[in-house]
């Protein structure tokens, strides 16, 4: 009971100073209100020793020193240990790779293509989305019906008694597929990988549902393998790409928009590992946005060069020499950062009569820049001269009459460009790794290797054939990098990453893409990230190691050496953001990196200072681990507090399951009925928190039981080794922490804090109803055994906010003339004498009072760091609703009608109404709406924390016809400070303009422009297949591609025509 009256004695002593002093006399020194500082301090301090446990919890470790043993992390050891793991993971998944491609090459080779084989498929939309109807007239026949059965490999329903193929819609023409043994080779390929996840030949798969559609019910399957990122890399050999657009008069009106769409799915055919730029040109020839060079292309430079390709308009006359000599000059600069392997130029025009014949001799006469070309629109134009400027610098001719054929006239140079590759043979057989994406079929966040796949056989003149006929994919899960890399013996600030060449991380911590549907979070969440991923992102991961952190010089060094492979070790002060975003810390750390050898990834380990020992328990009598069990029953709550276990893998056996009860449950069976040695365990994982259950139950029963404290609601600790323990059981039934110990924010704060950590309250803006009171004071546990620090747990306490702030404003609440605010760290409001505050605890002090909080900036006593999350995902900007009827409908002109190209491309279009309309009818009548994906996009946040540790604040908020005194006091051993001022409801005149913390949408975060002047250090890939001597460029194009009968054109039109104007409607 003492020790709880000291808080109230210390607040009403305040008061009563304050009021003293609040009143209409002078503002009250710097002495007097560093002496009030100085009373709190010592008062608050107290509190939080004595009702904590911390000293106690201390002594229990001590006492219990036979229980235990102290073991040394040395940090090069392991990350060269994990970092041969990994290598001997992916070159396992290698070796299944190259016998795959093999085996695939073998049976192609074996095989003559037949027009007249018709196999008996069943396209993807039916296998995968429609449900028999019971009026379902199709015959059996016709009508394919696989079991499917859960996999634990493959983590979902598999069917290995049919072979499925996925064939992107737009260029669905029939079937006419080789006979493959798939089966064959994928049980050949498990026997030596059980492990083996997807592997990917030829667009075919194993039978299993695409999606599922459970979990997204309306998404529109338009997935291409061939714009998926891995593919993309293991096609073609890095590209320097100049894209060259016409913007003369002639190009206005429709040609100009299907040129606008052409290039912006152009950029969607290149990776992380390409570079590229975009130009227009009529009379003369200019960059169409702000880039001067060749750019990555990354996902932030090609929104950037699609928002400039919108904005292009038409006018002038055409001038290719100026177009080609632009973009020679810029694709020839070898003085800014670029991929050093194939050099291509995309030429988007509607025709003309010039071939620039000089221009290609003066730059070109090598034949070493590649140039393709596209005629879009209706024109009557000679195509011979832009077919001339294709075939005579090795790269081809494509034409795109109508919008049917912008995807696939798109990404079809990457056959060309795979020609080198082909007549390379053995030597273009290296397994290439990719950076870290979202998996397609719902797998998470995974990397793939990949390898081209070669066509072997022989033309019929008896040349080399020199078409790749697709890439070899196998895909490794973070999942199972991550089980190489253990982190439970690091403490909570200790982890691994790893980044491949251009610097992007595939392990980190922070690399958690947000959850679609969660956009930017409306309170300060706990949780960082949730754990579902965004399952409809079609882009790479890609977050850069210096975005993944707090960016410092030492890092940019430690990254370029990570790139270029060496090893070494690095010890400094860094800045580092708290697990919930809202906070700043400074602590040391130490990196140490190495190569992953056969790879281009490199792994580093981060250990603070703190981490260097670890706790290794060793209770190896059978009485003692029942004894400490029993602790985790759910009947001992009551007595020791509700305690939570963090949901870790400690066995096999021991059944998952996301709420804590059940899997405490779970895990005292288990343990009931076996011993922690069981071969399913983890016995060092299981006897560790057994060890903690057993320390902190001590520390419950034995003296929190003991205590009686006013205004203390809850006490809790947490511990290294998975247990959180709150005392009393109510107190624990309101626990709103993550039960995973290492991802508790305030737990990974005190560990880089020597002081007792104050954390307000997580501020609601919704309203009172989902307030939460409390405001959290916490401490690390801190031993010294033989010398060696460890921090095995942190403890502490929830005071009341209410009952806190009803003391601290009983007798200064009618004061007008003085704010007394109480803010810890991170600015926000923990105390005040102000009763409309009351509400407001936890708020940013910024959007309470912007004057002053700008003050207390310009003085020093906060600092602010302002980063950018590139992982989130936000809703797409609504579109004006539209009365009834298609929007941007197409209406063919005369000039259409009368063009086969026109009609040929339609009727591709009209294929895919075809199947959408009968093979997806059943969802016609679905809100489409809800297929709209999220949109990736970048919140801007901004952490304050204390500059430096200088004590004393003071000045003046000066406004226009008023000012404000204020002066500040830090409170010792707590991140706490003191402020008091003139008050602000006598001095309106200030900027009223909120000074914002939380997290928000930003257009495009840094400048897109600025950072390309300088980027990043990156590596490219080591090997280039960019020309062969050997190579036949004499096809390079010159068939507009479909040329079916007009008469079936027609029919399927008047078809479709039909379907749109009877009884069935359609959304798209």
């Amino acid at each position: 009971m003492a020790a709880g009256w000291l808080l109230v004695f210390s607040l009403t002593l305040f008061q009563s100073l304050v009021m003293n002093h609040s009143s209409e006399g002078p503002f009250p020194s710097a002495t007097t209100i560093k002496s009030w500082v100085d009373k709190m301090q010592e008062d608050l301090v107290t509190l939080a020793r004595t009702a904590s446990g911390v000293d106690q919890l201390a002594a229990i470790y001590l006492k219990n020193r036979d229980l235990y043993t102290v073991e040394a992390n040395n940090p090069r050891q392991l990350v060269e240990i994990a970092a041969r793991d990994i290598e001997k993971l992916l070159s396992n998944r290698s070796k299944a790779l190259v016998r795959l491609a093999k085996e695939a090459e073998k049976n192609q080779a074996s095989h003559q293509w037949r027009d007249d084989i018709l196999c008996n498929i069943l396209l993807f939309t039916c296998l995968f989305f429609k449900k028999p109807e019971k009026n379902d007239t199709e015959s059996g026949s016709q009508r394919i019906r696989p079991v499917f059965e859960e996999d634990p490999v493959f983590r979902r329903q598999t069917s290995y008694q049919h072979a499925a193929v996925h064939i992107p819609t737009d260029i669905y023409e029939g079937c006419k597929l080789l006979k493959a043994s798939s089966n064959l080779v994928l049980n050949n390929s498990r026997e030596g990988q059980p492990q083996l996840l997807w592997f990917l030949i030829f667009f075919s798969f194993l039978a299993s549902p695409w999606v599922d559609k459970s979990r997204t019910p309306n998404k529109i399957d338009l997935y291409d393998v061939r714009r998926r990122p891995w593919y993309i890399q293991g096609a073609a050999s890095p590209k320097d790409m100049l894209i060259l657009v016409d913007a003369s008069g002639s190009v206005s009106g429709l040609t100009l928009k299907l040129i606008r769409t052409s290039v912006i799915e152009m950029l969607e055919t290149l990776s992380d590992d390409d570079f590229v730029n975009v130009v227009s040109f009529n009379n003369n020839a200019q960059n169409v946005s702000c880039f001067n060079h060749l750019v990555q292309a990354n996902v932030r430079n090609k929104k950037k060069l699609k928002e400039a390709v919108y904005k292009i308009s038409a006018k002038g006359i055409t001038d290719y020499k100026k177009g080609f000599s632009y973009a020679f000059e810029q694709l020839l600069n070898h003085s800014v950062s670029r991929a050093n392997c194939n050099k291509i130029i995309m030429l988007f025009t509607d025709g003309g009569e010039e071939r620039a014949q000089e221009i290609f001799h003066k730059y070109n006469e090598d034949k070493k820049v590649r140039v393709f070309t596209f005629s879009v629109g209706q024109h009557n134009y000679d195509k011979g001269p832009i077919q001339w400027m294709a075939c005579e610098n090795k790269g081809y001719y494509y034409e795109i009459p109508s919008i049917g054929a912008i995807r696939i006239n798109t990404q079809e140079y990457l056959d060309v460009l795979g020609r080198p590759m082909v007549l390379a043979g053995e030597k273009a057989k290296q397994v290439q790794w990719t950076n870290v994406y979202l998996d397609a079929l719902e797998l998470g966040l995974v990397i793939t290797g990949t390898l081209p796949v070669f066509n072997l056989t022989k033309e019929q003149n008896g040349k080399i054939n020199q078409l790749i006929l697709g890439v070899m994919g196998v895909d490794v899960s973070l999942e199972d990098i991550k089980k190489l890399t253990p982190r439970f013996t690091l403490c909570p600030n200790g982890y691994y990453f790893a980044i491949d060449p251009n610097g992007y991380v595939l392990l980190h911590p922070n690399l958690q893409p947000k959850q679609i549907g969660v956009g930017i979070p409306k309170v300060n969440l706990r949780k960082r990230r949730p754990s579902v991923q965004n399952p409809k992102s079609q882009e790479p991961v890609t977050l850069d190691f210096l975005d993944a952190e707090l960016e410092n010089d030492i890092k940019v060094e430690i990254r370029k050496k990570m790139i270029d492979g060496e090893s070494g070790e690095k010890t400094f002060e860094t800045l580092v953001k708290s697990q919930d975003e809202r906070y700043i810390d400074k602590g040391n750390r130490t990196y140490t990196w190495t190569a992953v050898n056969g790879t281009d990834y490199s792994l580093a380990l981060v250990l603070p200072s703190y981490s260097f020992y670890y706790i290794k328990a060793k209770i190896e009598e059978p009485i003692t681990q029942a004894r400490y069990s029993e602790t985790l029953k759910l009947d001992h709550f009551d007595e020791a507090g509700y305690t939570f276990i963090a949901p870790r893998e400690y066995c096999n056996d021991v059944k998952k399951s996301e709420n804590n009860t059940e899997f405490l449950l779970n895990f005292n069976e288990f343990i009931d009925r076996n011993t922690p040695s069981s071969p399913s365990c983890n016995t060092d994982m299981v006897i560790r928190v057994l060890l903690d259950a057993g320390f902190t139950n001590d520390l419950a029963q034995n003296y929190w039981s003991k205590l009686s404290l006013d205004g203390v609601v809850a006490q809790f600790v947490v511990t290294d080794g998975g247990i959180t323990r709150v005392f009393p059981k109510r107190a624990g039934e309101d626990w709103l922490e993550n039960a995973e110990t290492y991802e508790v924010s305030f737990y990974k704060r005190s560990l880089d804090n020597d002081n007792y950590i104050f954390t307000a309250p997580y501020y609601n803006k919704s309203g009172a109803n989902s307030y939460e009171t409390g405001i959290m004071v916490s401490k690390a546990v801190e031993i010294t055994v033989n010398g060696k620090l460890l921090k095995p747990a942190v403890v502490g306490i929830k005071i009341d906010a209410t009952s806190w702030m009803e003391n601290f404003t009983k007798t200064t609440i009618k004061s007008l003339h003085v704010d007394c605010v109480i803010l810890d760290d991170g600015g926000f409001l923990l105390m005040s004498n102000r009763d409309e505050y009351t509400q407001q605890i936890g708020r940013f002090f910024g959007e309470i009072d912007p004057g002053l909080m700008r003050n207390l900036i310009n003085m020093s006593l906060y600092a602010f760091n302002k980063s950018y999350d590139y992982q989130s995902v936000c809703d797409p900007e609504e579109e004006p609703k539209q009365g009834a009827g298609l929007r941007s409908a197409y209406v063919p002109t005369i000039t259409d009608i009368l063009h086969l190209g026109w009609w040929a491309s339609a009727a591709k279009c009209g294929w895919y109404l075809f199947i959408f309309f009968f093979l997806s009818a059943d969802m016609e009548d679905d809100d489409f709406s809800a297929a709209l994906p999220k949109t990736s996009c970048i919140t801007e946040q901004t952490q304050y924390f204390f500059e430096n540790d200088d004590k004393s604040f003071g000045g003046i908020v000066d406004c226009i016809n008023c000012s404000r005194l204020y002066h500040a006091e830090k409170i010792s051993n707590t991140n706490l400070v003191f402020i008091i001022s003139d008050s602000q409801l006598l001095c309106r005149s200030c900027d009223p303009k909120p000074l914002m913390q939380a997290e928000k949408e930003t257009d495009e975060g840094p400048n897109p422009c600025e950072m390309v002047k300088q980027p990043r250090y990156r590596k490219g890939p080591d090997v280039c297949f960019d020309e062969a001597k050997q190579e036949d460029s004499a096809d390079c194009g010159g068939v507009s591609g479909l040329s079916p009968s007009l008469w079936s054109v027609v029919g399927i039109q008047l078809v479709l025509l039909w379907l749109l104007s009877g009884s069935r409607h359609c959304q798209l």
